[in-house]
Parts: C-alpha cells; structure tokens; sequence
C-alpha cells in the first residue's frame, strides 16, 4: 500500500514541474517586436551573403528578355546567340576571379575567356608582379558560321557565369546561350596549389544552331610579356614548342616562323622562364601556328618578346562541340612539369637535342637539385663543377700524356722539319712513321677533347635555363640565370653590349692560361701545312668568352671560370706528381724498337702518300 502512495506521489510531482515549465516558457516566449527584430536581423545576413556572392559572381541583367523589341534587335545582329546578347545589354564588362595559392585567373564575361593570369609567388626583374596574361596580350576564340549564314566569334559575344565549388575545387562555369537550356560552355576547374587548370569545351543543344558545312576554328593568340632586365637574351630562350601525336617535341624558329602540323597533342607559348600550355586530352586533329618577334632592339620601353598565335580547326559531333582541355600558366620548372608526365609536359624545357639534353635532364638537373636543397645557389654551382671535372679527370690525364709524348718527340720531328723542309710529302710520310714508331698519335690529343664536348654542351644547355638558378643571387651577380653588372657603359659596343660582366673576364683569363698550358709546346713546334695557327687559337678563344658570354647567364661563366681553374690544378698535379717525362722517353725509344705492325687505314694512308711522292718525281 506504501509503494503505490509512493508511486502516485512521483507522478503528481512530475506533472507539478511539467506544469511549471510551460508557465516558465510562456512568460518567456518573445514578444513581436523581438520576433520581427530577429527576423530583420537574419534577413540582413542573408542579404550580406547574397552580396558577396554577387561581388564575386557578375550577374547578368535579364531585364532586356522581357522585351521583345530588344530581343529581337539582337537576334536580328547575332541570330539565336542574341538572346546571350540580350541577357548582357544592360550590362558592362565584368570578371569573375578564380584563385589558389600560386595562381589567380580573371575571366570575363566578354567572351568568357581569361584576361590576367597572374603567378602569385614570382615578380619580374623589377619587383612587380608576374602577369602571362594581362592587358589585352592574350585572345581565345571560337570561330564559327550558324545555319542563318552569320559569321560570330565568342570574343565578342557574352556568356554568363555561374561559380561554385566541387570539394575544394573552385568551378567556373561560362555559358553562351541561346536559350535558358541551349548553351555554349566552357568550364574552368582550379585545384588547391595547382598551375594545371582544367578546361572544358562542351555545347548542348546548338546542333540546329552552328553550321555543321563552315568550318569551326579555335585561335589562341598571346603576345609574350617581358619578364627579364634583358629582352634580347629572354628572347633566346623565348618559343613555341609542340608535342606531335607520335610523341616528337618541335619548335619553331627564333625569329618569324610559321607552320602547320597534325595531330597535336599541346602548344607551348614559352617565355623563357614561364610559360602557357593549352593541352589536350585528344590530339588536336591540326594546327596552323606561327610565332613573330616583336621588340626591335634592347630597350626599355619593349615590352613583348614574341607574338604566338594558333589556329586549330574543331570537330562537331552531332552538331555539338566535346573537347576536354587544360590550361598550365606556371613556371618552365621541371619540378612542377614533372607532376603532369602523362602529358610530357616537360618536354617543353630546351635541356638540348640528343645524348647532350638527356645529360641535361637526367644527370645535371638531378643533381643540381640536390646539390641546392642545402647548399647556397652559388656554392651548389663550384661543387658541381667539382664533380664534374673529378669525373673527367682520367679524360684530362689522357690528355695531358698525349701531349707530353708529343713534347719528348719534338727535337726528332725538329729535324724532320729541318731535313725535308722543302719536302712536304715527304716531311708528312716520315713524321708518321716516326710517330707510328713511337706509339704516338696525333688524335689521341683530340680524342680526349671530342669526349667531353658533350658535358660541355650540356651545361652549356643547363645554366641559362635553370629554373631554379632565377633571381638568386651570389657575391656581385643579383641574379645567376642572368648577366652580372660590375659597370655600366654610357654606350653600346657591337657584340659585347652596354655593360662590364666580371664573371666572363675571369673566366677569359683561365682559359687564356689552360690554352697556354696545353697549346704552348704546340706553338713551339713548326706550323704544319694545314693545320691551325695554334697561337691565333690561344688568344682567339679567351677573347670570344670574354665577347659572347658578356650577355649570358652569369652561373655558366662561374662554372668556366672554376671550371678551367680546377683543370689547371689538376693538370699541374699530373705533370708533377703522375707524368715522369724521362720515363715517357724510355717508353717511346724501347716502342721504337719493336716490329710496328701497320693496321689497314695506316697502309692505306702510306700507299697513298708514296703514289703521290711517285708522281711527284715523274714531273
């Protein structure tokens, strides 16, 4: 009986608070004014959002589709795209931006293409920011006929954007329309800390609209802008490149070029450092490209290198339009190439042609990028040199032999010389055999030389186009992808320029005392009929690094200098602590000695040579 009091106590105290809560709540509820406050307060958030959406999305004006008048004017300009037209014509040209961390597109409404494309984390050589579109210098257009017989160009036509975002992808779409579900597309996809943009071309519902008998073309023109103190020297790195369908990268001339290729895989409008790629997923069928060189001279006020344009005709697939693109504005970086190898986008670097730009790209570049992952740019420059002519040093040993038995055989070939001085036919057969005698061959000083042209020519490749050598500095050169500036003349000398660079000058100087270390007891040898003035060479080549490299790229005339600074050393410890030339002596007499067999090319040679001294006497 005591637990159902319980019970019946529980409950009438649960509902005695229940009945309290409500009458706590109702004396609490809001009054209408309160209510009407909160809601103003939530329609002006909601009006706040509506407003950044707006700023960053231009809304066409639709006021001009209520009237038919105007509508109809505009159809009769354009045909069905004049309901596009009537959609912008109470509207001014406006953008739409779309940004990550590395690089910010603006597109506009006018034509729906891009007009800046700015790389955030570069400037140019003046500290300003870095634009490869900007100012009118870039046009992307669609040319096409519709079925009434008018001739239209996208660039000249509105579209309308709606932005929106996939994850953490912006998505730009841009429609030209001719109807609220007829429409012209292209869509543009920017990923996080990304240069790679995604791009696409798609039509829906125009195949009554474009003339499926003309033509439709696409044209991409681009004025490169000037990013470097030098226009003339970014210029020599400055080109269009295009990869074919096979997978062969070609470009054109440096100066005014044209021509036409099938199936192209992308077009590469290159300015030296930087540059703009439109790649596609399906080979273009073809291409009409040409480039132009636009500054006369080395001038201030130049502001474009090169103008590039492209015509690529397009195909309609049921009277609609289906490519799928990219855009790439980013820097001519390997680094950043690399992540997009299944389009062999990093073909578009000038490492160089054959076995030198595959030392270039698969060994110098490599191992400059470690070498500069800890060290300064300048000291990462000296260490590779180091390297590269540690490794070379058995090539320079042999080198240096050859021309340390040429030296012992000197007083004989002296009286060679001297004994048939009125001979040459004569003088050049016994010199063979002496040499031939001695086991000493002329070429085997060349060979040597032959072997290393194509280190040479790699790094010759590699400093000028180093990405990553731009705008770092080491002791007086600002910048090692560029020329150093120890002086700055009030006038320009033919070839040389208008300034003093101290790099080429040091490395004049080395090579000036390399050549005299290894063409010296050349020069004091009689000149042979035919062969070169050795002493002309010596101070020929100094004088044209001082000359030609005046306006190249300071990190090549560092790795000269040290360079040709450490093969003197080394050569100096070979001469002292390796070559002993009075063994080198006993060798060549004890070689003389000995039965020399003749191979097939030396027969043949002293056949030749005796025949001639035969018809020689005859006369």
């Amino acid at each position: 009986m005591e637990e159902k009091k319980l019970d019946l106590n529980s409950i009438l105290g649960f509902v005695l608070i229940g009945v309290i809560l409500l009458w706590v709540l109702y004396n609490n509820q809001p009054t209408e004014e309160e209510i009407k406050a909160e809601k103003a307060k939530k329609e002006l958030v909601e009006k706040q959002k509506q407003a950044e959406v707006d700023e960053a999305i231009p809304q066409q004006k639709n006021e001009a589709i209520t009237d038919s008048a105007s509508l109809a004017k505009y159809k009769s300009q354009v045909g069905a795209f004049g309901y596009g037209a009537a959609l912008a014509s109470n509207s001014d040209e406006k953008t739409t931006t779309l940004e990550n961390s590395v690089l910010r597109l603006v597109i506009s409404n006018k034509g729906g293409q891009i007009v800046e494309a700015q790389l955030k984390n570069y400037k140019t050589y003046d500290s300003i920011p870095l634009y490869l579109v900007k100012d009118g210098n870039a046009n992307f257009n669609i040319n096409f006929n519709t079925s009434d017989n008018r001739n239209l160009n996208t660039k000249d036509l509105f579209f309308t954007p709606t932005l929106s975002k996939e994850g953490n992808n912006q998505v730009l779409s841009m429609r030209l329309k001719t109807s609220d579900n007829n429409y012209l597309e292209y869509k543009y996809i920017i990923k996080p800390d990304e240069y790679f943009v995604d791009f696409t071309i798609h039509s829906q519902g125009l195949n009554g609209a474009i003339s499926n008998s003309n033509p439709v073309t696409l044209h991409w023109n681009l004025d490169g802008i000037r990013h470097s103190h030098s226009i003339k020297y970014e210029d020599r790195y400055t080109r269009l490149t295009y990869l074919d369908g096979a997978g062969d990268v070609h470009k054109l001339g440096q100066g005014d070029d044209d021509e036409k290729e099938e199936n192209v895989k992308w077009l590469s409008y290159r300015q030296h450092f930087f540059t703009s790629i439109l790649v596609a997923n399906q080979p273009f069928k073809s291409a009409e490209i040409t480039s132009k060189r636009l500054y006369k001279d080395e001038s201030p006020e130049e502001k474009y290198t090169k103008q590039y344009t492209a015509a690529v005709p397009l195909t309609l697939q049921g009277g609609e339009l289906n490519y799928n693109l990219h855009w790439y504005f980013g820097p001519t970086y390997a680094k950043e190439l690399n992540k997009y190898s299944e389009y062999d986008l990093t073909d578009t670097i000038p490492f160089g042609w054959g076995i030198f730009g595959i030392i270039n790209r698969y060994i110098f570049t490599p191992l400059f990028g470690f070498l500069s992952g800890f060290l300064p740019f300048g000291i990462a420059i000296i260490v590779m040199t180091i390297l590269v002519r540690l490794l070379m040093s058995p090539v320079t040993y042999k080198s240096y032999l050859s021309q340390a038995k040429m030296k012992v055989l000197r007083p004989e070939l002296n009286e060679i010389n001297e004994k048939y001085k009125d001979n040459s036919m004569k003088k050049q057969q016994e010199t063979m055999k002496l040499q031939n005698k001695a086991g000493v061959s002329p070429m085997s000083g060349c060979v040597p030389a032959l072997l290393q042209m194509p280190i040479f020519y790699a790094l010759f490749m590699f400093f000028p186009t180093a990405f990553v050598l731009r705008q770092k500095s080491f002791l007086w050169a600002n910048d090692l992808s560029s020329y150093d500036v120890i002086a700055k003349l009030p006038f320009n000398i033919p070839l040389y320029g208008d300034h003093v660079s101290l790099f080429p000058i040091l490395a004049s100087i080395a090579i000036f005392f390399y050549m005299r270390m290894t063409t010296g007891q050349n020069m004091q040898m009689q000149q042979q009929p035919g062969m070169p003035n050795m002493k002309f060479i010596m101070y020929l080549s100094p004088l044209a690094m001082l000359i030609f490299f005046n306006s190249y790229a300071s990190g090549l005339s560092l790795y000269y200098f040290v360079s040709n600074l450490i093969t003197i050393f080394i050569m100096l410890a070979i001469k002292k602590f390796i070559i002993d030339e009075d063994k080198i002596h006993a060798k060549i007499q004890e070689n003389k000695k000995k039965p020399k067999k003749q191979n097939r090319f030396q027969r043949k040679m002293q056949e030749m040579m005796e025949q001639a001294e035969q018809q020689k006497n005859r006369k």
